[in-house]
């Protein structure tokens, strides 16, 4: 498997009880993992993963737009996909999924088709978020299905990364 592929399952458990805070850090930082090898690959460094309601990994990507050649290359998108192959559904109830950056309209329109439960996100993006920032994707009643929402999980080394990866790219 190359580190850009999906990974399903086996990636392990947070210590601490699905939904806390600390599970919410933990499983970030695992996000913020998949992030850093999209960066090292030259993907925009957005990273996600999708747990159940145990807290179990199902899946976790970095973005891989460039190196697909695909527009939809998405991390939150790659993971959908991944769990729902894994799953057998392309639905996902009873799970949440944790991404580095607020997701795209694309992204969280994928997430009210796949019903998820939870989203947590780190940073917002004030320029394209699909979910508070600019839209109100999968919140705001108006669709089939609603999520939760928790953002500003380490919003601080989500959005480090993303600004040092594009500072880094100007130069």
């Amino acid at each position: 498997m190359t580190k850009a592929e999906p990974t399903a399952g086996g990636t392990g458990r947070p210590e601490v009880p699905a939904g806390s805070r600390e599970a919410d850090i933990s499983l970030m930082e695992q996000a913020l993992a998949q992030a850093r090898l999209a960066a090292a690959g030259g993907e925009v460094p957005v990273g996600a993963l999708l747990v159940d309601g145990k807290g179990t990994v199902l899946a976790a990507a970095g973005n891989n737009c460039v190196a697909a050649a695909d527009p939809t290359g998405h991390a939150e998108i790659r993971v959908l996909r991944a769990a729902a192959a894994r799953l057998g559904n392309y639905r996902l109830p009873g799970t949440t999924l944790y991404v580095t950056l607020e997701p795209c309209a694309m992204c969280a329109a994928a997430m009210v088709m796949a019903r998820i439960d939870r989203l947590v996100f780190g940073a917002t993006d004030p320029r394209a978020g699909g979910v508070e920032s600019v839209y109100s994707i999968g919140i705001d009643g108006r669709l089939n299905h609603r999520f939760r929402v928790t953002g500003g999980v380490l919003a601080g080394p989500c959005g480090d990364l993303l600004r040092d990866f594009f500072r880094a790219r100007r130069r």
